[in-house]
This record gives C-alpha cells, structure tokens and sequence, in this order.
C-alpha cells in the first residue's frame, strides 16, 4: 500500500496502534479485511487533507461563453453562483458572456479573446461547427481547458460534457405524448440546428414515436418570442389541430399564443428546465410537463473537471450525464415556487 505519511500520523487518523498500521503496510499476515479498510480510508483522508491545504487560497477564474435566450443564459448565472462557494478553500470567480444569438466565428472570437486576456478554464454552450472546434483546440494548445455545458462539441479536444442526456430526454418526450394520444399531429420545435444537444433530443424523440404520428418541426427560431411565434403560424397555417407539443427550445408563451387560434389545441405541452417562463405556466396547466435536470449538479461537475486539470482536486472520474426528471404541475419542487 503505497503513501507518504509517517506511520503515526496514520495510526492517528484511522484510530489505530502504529503496529497494526505497520503490519497492514508491510502486507503481514492476521490483519483482518476490516482494519485494511480502515487504514486504506485514513490515507485516502490524509491525501484529501493535503491536497485542501495545498489549495487554500488559490484562486481560478472560469469564463462562461454562452448562446442561449436570455432566461436560460439567467439559469446559468444564478447555477454557477450557487455552485462557486461550494469549492471552498478554492477562490473559484466566473465571468460570463454571451447572447441569445452568436454565429460561429463570433463565438470564435469570444474565445480569442479569452486566450488573450488568460483563462484557468472556459464553460461553453454554443454550436457544433467547426469556428469552434478549432477555437477549443487553439485554447487546448494554450493550456485552457473546455468544458461544453448543455449542448456538446463532440468531435473536439474539450475535456468533458456537463449536461442533460438528450437522447433520453428526447424518447421520454415521446413516451409521455404515446400514454395519452395514440395518433395525431405533433409539433416540435428546435432553436438552431448546430445545437448538438437539441438534435439529439429530436432525432431520439422522431424514432421513439408511432408511425401514426405526423411530426410538424420548427427549427431556426433561436428560441426568442417574436421569431418562434412566427415560425409556428406559419408552420401550422391551414391546419385545425395539433394534439401535442414538444418544445425543446423555450419562448413556449410564444408558441401558446400562436396554438390558441386553433379549434382543438394540444392535450400535451412538453417543455424543457424550470425556468421563469415554465413554471407559471406549468402552475396554470398551459402546459403539462417540464422535463428538468439540475443545472447546479452539472455546473459542479464541469467546475470539478476543470480543477482536477489543475490538480486543485482529484480527478473527479468521468462525467455521467443528468438523468431527467419529470415535473407536472402537481410536484413542481418548492424552491421553484417562491
């Protein structure tokens, strides 16, 4: 059993004889399984100690680079505040920016930018095209790690994806809306096409419905309100009824409005995040579900990921994805409604 610390101090830390510690680390025989546990743990415990002495103080700022509509670039500023004192003795900061609509070489330039002014790490939400793949490997090369938060990059040197899984999103939409319609119109939109994640979403929500389903897409609407709006009209002019929605890209007072004009509305509205446009909606049942995952958990994950680059921490392992979670208007958690 390898380790670095004077045999007192393990004896002390695990709350055992310094003989019996000398016998586990040499290997001797009549040392019960337990007692190896407990020494095992004590080291582990020292190391962890060490390593939070070693990172008192230090101080690491993260750069957030996100194209998202404004309510859920909000989500992820109020997240990351949370999460930021939780990594305590590090003096972790954030700097964030962004719009609701960023091409892919103005969010090369964004992260240009950052490699200029000097980074400990960057969270990133934006399109899968190549400007930034190649901006994420160029701040590889600059020792800058990336972490994709949301929506990923795969194809690219980033160290790891926080987020939702997509795909499971995407089928459980499509379970929800089989339970309750057997057939029917659904409408489905996606703000912008490079959206790695949202694509994931749909691709897995087309193939887990019915061939009895007709399927009207809305893409490219940036989920902002006066461009989904529409989008939507025009996607359902000349029809009388769609039967259930699954919105993965928000503005869904938007796509209510222009659904209100029909004679027979949607049985289901499927949105995405507990956010400040979903909840009251949710609590007045204009829509029926919001599959939710916890933006915080994955905000940590990504800033433990990009500490153990630093060795502040130890290597967190890999990074699982959010699994959903599924809020009806009868168990919309409390913290959301205050």
């Amino acid at each position: 059993m390898t380790h670095r610390f004077p045999i007192k101090e393990i004896a002390a830390q695990a709350g055992l004889g310094t003989a019996t510690v000398d016998r586990v680390l040499n290997g001797r025989a009549h040392v019960s399984h337990q007692t190896r546990a407990r020494v095992s743990a004590a080291i582990e415990e020292l190391e962890g100690q060490e390593q939070q002495l070693a990172a008192r103080g230090r101080r690491f700022h993260f750069d957030f680079v996100v194209e998202a509509p404004n309510r859920f670039a909000r989500e992820i500023k109020r997240a990351a505040e949370a999460v930021l004192p939780r990594f305590a003795p590090l003096n972790l900061r954030a700097r964030f920016q962004g719009r609701e609509v960023m091409s892919g070489a103005e969010v090369s330039a964004s992260l240009q930018r950052i490699a200029k002014r000097g980074s400990n790490g960057v969270c990133l939400k934006a399109r899968d095209v190549d400007e930034v793949r190649n901006q994420i490997h160029a701040l590889t090369q600059k020792g800058i790690p990336v972490v994709t938060l949301a929506t990923d990059v795969p194809d690219s040197t980033r160290i790891a994806y926080a987020g939702l899984d997509n795909a499971q999103a995407g089928r459980t939409a499509a379970e929800l809306i089989k339970r309750e319609v057997s057939a029917g119109v659904v409408l489905a939109t996606v703000s912008n096409r490079a959206f790695e994640g949202e694509e994931a979403r749909w691709s897995a929500f087309r193939a887990s419905l019915n061939e009895g389903f007709e399927c009207i897409l809305v893409r490219d609407a940036a989920g902002r309100n006066v461009d989904t709006a529409r989008a939507v009209a025009a996607a359902i002019a000349g029809i009388d009824r769609v039967d259930a929605v699954y919105s993965m890209s928000g503005a869904n007072h938007a796509i209510l409005a222009a659904l209100d004009g029909l004679r027979r509305g949607p049985k289901l509205f499927i949105a995405h995040d507990l956010d400040s446009d979903n909840v009251p909606l949710l609590q007045s049942r204009r829509i029926s579900h919001v599959l939710h995952h916890d933006l915080e958990a994955d905000i940590a994950q990504a800033f433990r990921h990009l500490c153990a680059f630093h060795r502040a921490i130890p290597n967190p392992g890999p990074l699982t994805m959010s699994d959903v979670q599924i809020v009806m208007p009868s168990n919309v958690p409390r913290r959301f409604t205050n």
